[in-house]
């Protein structure tokens, strides 16, 4: 099945994994009002100005916010650390989510990345 809009993702999902992206879905287009949400390469993702800012997901065991950038990862590194799985990609439990002032960083970084280019 193609999925094709992200509320067709989400509702797709078992509930604990659905929550947590739901929640994550909420926080991220409150701090974005101007994001745009598509699904790209299977996962939902928020687009400003027509250009990725990120994506996220849920798999067998786990949820992945992608920032898509360096960027994020050299500004908050060690912050980062409890969550990092490999490049650009962080990893949590649906029942233990990033918090929310971590995402709020994230996406501040990514606003200014995206809007620089």
């Amino acid at each position: 099945m193609t999925t094709t809009s992200v509320e067709d993702y989400l509702a797709a999902l078992p509930d604990a994994p659905r929550a947590a992206l739901e929640d994550l879905r909420a926080t991220l287009l409150g701090l974005v009002p101007d994001g745009v949400e598509t699904i790209s390469y299977g996962m939902p993702t928020v687009k400003l100005r027509g250009k990725l800012l990120l994506s996220y997901a849920a798999f067998a065991k786990h949820c992945s916010l992608f920032p898509a950038s360096g960027e994020v990862m050299a500004a908050l590194g060690d912050e980062l650390a409890p969550y990092f799985a490999e490049k650009a990609t962080l990893r949590f439990a649906p029942t233990d989510p990033i918090p929310r002032e971590l995402v709020e960083r994230i996406v501040a970084i990514r606003v200014a990345e995206v809007s620089a280019s």
